[in-house]
């Protein structure tokens, strides 16, 4: 028996990563400003995140710092796509590693399925739509566009 997968055009694969990749920058934009310019508000807004431990401001203003770059990332990864590929993989490798890290804590917990709920559209789903941005296209390497 033989899988069927959905196939779709390259240039409709490249404009769907592209808006997703817009909407991305926009969101993880907004949290990497919201930790560099309003981090005790972030820290209590945020759901889990005074679980980890006591306000940091050094701390959640690097991990902001690292947001906007992500966010950098995938904006010039709109506008530029070949010449971005590298930071935007740079990027996704953030997000995802920090996904792993919240896996490997939330298996320890005494709650991991609430826990993977909760994180799953701030933490896990960006991982996962950076990843497919970063993921050069079929006609990646023949037509020199990511």
């Amino acid at each position: 028996m033989r899988c069927s997968y959905i196939m779709v055009d390259d240039k409709v694969r490249k404009s769907m990563k592209r808006i997703v990749a817009v909407i991305l920058a926009l969101v993880i934009g907004a949290n990497g400003l919201a930790m560099l310019f309003a981090g005790q508000w972030w820290y209590g807004a945020v759901p889990g995140v005074t679980e980890t431990g006591p306000y940091n401001p050094h701390f959640v203003k690097d991990i902001g710092a690292a947001y906007l770059v992500v966010a950098a990332a995938l904006v010039w990864r709109v506008l530029r796509p070949l010449a971005a590929q590298g930071a935007v993989i740079a990027g996704a490798g953030f997000l995802v590693v920090h996904a792993l890290i919240h896996v490997v804590d939330e298996l320890s917990g005494p709650n991991a399925l609430g826990e993977f709920t909760r994180d799953f559209g701030g933490v896990f789903l960006p991982a996962i739509l950076a990843a497919w941005i970063a993921w050069p296209s079929r006609s990646h390497s023949a037509q020199g566009d990511a």
